[in-house]
């Protein structure tokens, strides 16, 4: 199951901002997609390029 939603991160911890279908204690893989914004500024790219730098499983620095 793939499901996408937003989170508030709050005393070191992401709360979700819907309910979402787990059960208790189910372990779940999360991605984190802000850290390209905080970056902002560090390198000179295209906007266009580096979304799809940052977008793509072939540049993810996540296990699969």
């Amino acid at each position: 199951m793939k499901t996408k939603t937003r989170a508030v991160f709050e005393d070191g911890i992401l709360r979700p901002l819907e309910r979402l279908n787990l059960k208790q204690g189910e372990v779940v893989e999360i991605e984190i997609s802000n850290a390209v914004r905080r970056s902002k500024g560090i390198i000179k790219i295209d906007a266009k390029l580096g979304k799809e730098i940052a977008e793509s499983d072939e540049f993810s620095c996540l296990e699969s």
